[in-house]
């Protein structure tokens, strides 16, 4: 509680010397007060605003009935002033537009006062500053006077007031604004798009060795085609790699026509065969092949027919549903006369095979070597899924790795670098890349767009995304807009959870959820708990700790209201 013109009798007799002002003079002889009293005595800063609650109680038969009083709250901190809205009181005589107060009753006020915040306010006083204006004497105009003794302040006037003026001058209210909400860290709730990245890929290649109905002789021109030479020059090129691990197969198939136990005896002459062929091809290749008969090649054959241009296809691969034999389902496609035609010629010669299958495996770079190739800018040698992966897990190469995998335009990457970025506290950056991602990653999207708004101080715009975002970042909302009882009920560890507890005043909870974390900004909000417990000497050695680990936090420190009993 503040008492506004609360002085000793000689204050007061000083105070009838310096002040010209006739109204004045006779309440400033008053020893009675008008009481003032401001909610939070230290300012919070909430959703970009300073807001504060005053009120005062102005005692019955103090105020001059020829008396106007103004009074300006105003933010006073190094190099400027911030005003607020001016209160005009006036008294009974008084024709003008402002608050009646009358002679013979108290009169209670409160006003609510709102200042848009900027950083250089963080150690700021709230003041009361005063004019006064009579009908008569040398105050006729409103003259500014000292708040604290009622002296007359020559030559200055609210309007125009400095900042060493409202100091020396206001009415101090509130002392400083606690900014502990924007310390809020909003990207560790953002979300990255996973990548599809594996160290070992398998690459199959397949030809096929095709035979005449019923034999297993491998003709020359089976082995001279086009599939089959690209085969072999795939084995060759992997085999000079030393990251591909080469396993070669041949797989011998007989058309599903004709006895069964026929054709598995032809499926494995035709794998050996095959085998004999394949050797001779690659034996430069210098690598072991296995073989192996899979009898009738049902699953070629209703892959084929779903392929083909047949009329009765639909038909046919009804027909493999309904039977699991082999003999039954050969049957009932004879009995189909003229689709047993089609297949004769479109379908059946090319089941009568052995198949060449090469599986390699393909050992991609270390996470050394990528992490190599971004810092020698060299970040273009990498594949999209390589860069997404080296930057999920390398903070140190993510901007450089995302911003060449930005250039495939692929929405990952662009909602993966707005994470970046957000991380390093540039959210409108972080913006400008979430805009460039499409609806792909909405998810993700929905979620960082929330948090980058809310981050920006625009919760408006935050609220429009946060119905599909997590509950993490619901919570961080609700925090943003100094809902900290609503935002505990989710966060329950790390960071942004002690921000919250100790903004709710639950400095154990804090505590706790920082227990871990040995990070440059926990131990800085470690030293603020201290202070509030009145623990100075942990606080200095939390702070001390906190700067070893991050110069930065120094100059911090200097302005934190939090910290204001270290100074």
């Amino acid at each position: 509680m503040k008492n506004l013109f609360k002085m000793t009798l000689v204050l007061a007799a000083a105070a009838l010397t310096l002040t010209g002002c006739d109204c004045f003079k006779k309440m400033a002889k008053d020893p009675k007060a008008i009481t003032v009293t401001c909610t939070p005595d230290v300012l919070v800063l909430n959703n970009g605003k300073v807001v504060a609650d005053i009120a005062a109680e102005v005692p019955a038969k103090y105020f001059n009935k020829t008396a106007s009083l103004k009074v300006t709250p105003a933010l006073v901190y190094e190099g400027g002033v911030t005003k607020g809205n001016t209160l005009l009181l006036q008294g009974e005589k008084v024709a003008d537009n402002g608050m009646l107060v009358k002679n013979g009753e108290a009169l209670s006020i409160k006003r609510h006062i709102e200042f848009a915040y900027k950083p250089e306010m963080k150690l700021c006083d709230l003041v009361l500053l005063v004019e006064v204006k009579c009908k008569s004497g040398k105050c006729k105009e409103f003259t500014l006077v000292n708040a604290n003794t009622g002296a007359v302040v020559a030559g200055k006037t609210v309007e125009a007031v400095d900042a060493a003026t409202a100091k020396e001058n206001g009415l101090v209210i509130a002392k400083g604004i606690n900014t502990l909400q924007a310390d809020l860290d909003f990207s560790e709730a953002m979300q990255e798009t996973a990548n599809n990245y594996k160290r070992v890929t398998t690459v199959v290649t397949k030809a096929d060795i095709v035979y005449k109905i019923n034999s297993s002789r491998v003709a020359k021109k089976a082995v001279e085609t086009e599939d089959l030479t690209a085969l072999k020059a795939g084995v060759e090129g992997y085999k000079a790699n030393d990251r591909v691990a080469q396993s070669l197969y041949v797989n011998g198939y007989a058309s599903p026509d004709g006895p069964e136990k026929f054709n598995d005896k032809l499926s494995q002459k035709r794998s050996e065969t095959g085998l004999k062929a394949v050797e001779k091809l690659l034996a430069d290749a210098g690598l072991n092949i296995d073989a192996a008969a899979y009898g009738e090649d049902w699953e070629g054959f209703q892959a084929a027919v779903a392929a083909s241009s047949i009329e009765d296809k639909d038909l046919i691969l009804q027909v493999l549903k309904m039977y699991s034999s082999s003999a039954d389902r050969e049957k009932e496609i004879r009995n189909m006369s003229a689709v047993f035609k089609s297949l004769k010629t479109e379908v059946l010669p090319q089941l009568r095979r052995a198949q060449v299958v090469n599986s390699a495996d393909i050992t991609g770079w270390s996470d050394e070597e990528m992490t190599a190739f971004v810092k020698e800018g060299k970040a273009s040698t990498l594949k999209l899924e390589e860069l997404l992966h080296i930057a999920a897990v390398n903070e140190e190469v993510a901007e450089a790795a995302l911003v060449e995998a930005s250039k495939s335009n692929d929405p990952r990457a662009w909602n993966n670098l707005a994470v970046v970025y957000a991380k390093a506290g540039n959210y409108e950056k972080a913006i400008e890349c979430l805009n460039k991602a499409d609806k792909s990653v909405a998810s993700q999207l929905n979620n960082n767009y929330a948090l980058a708004y809310a981050a920006e101080g625009d919760v408006a715009k935050a609220d429009t995304f946060a119905a599909a975002a997590s509950e993490e970042a619901k919570a961080l909302i609700a925090a943003a807009k100094g809902d900290y009882a609503a935002a505990t009920k989710t966060l329950k560890a790390g960071y942004n959870a002690a921000i919250v507890n100790l903004q709710n005043g639950n400095l154990a909870a804090a505590k706790k959820c920082i227990a871990s974390d040995m990070s440059a900004k926990a131990d800085y909000l470690r030293a603020v708990i201290a202070c509030k417990e009145g623990d100075v000497n942990g606080a200095k050695a939390q702070l001390n700790s906190a700067i070893s680990k991050d110069a930065s936090l120094k100059e911090k420190a200097a302005t934190d209201v939090n910290l204001v009993a270290l100074k």
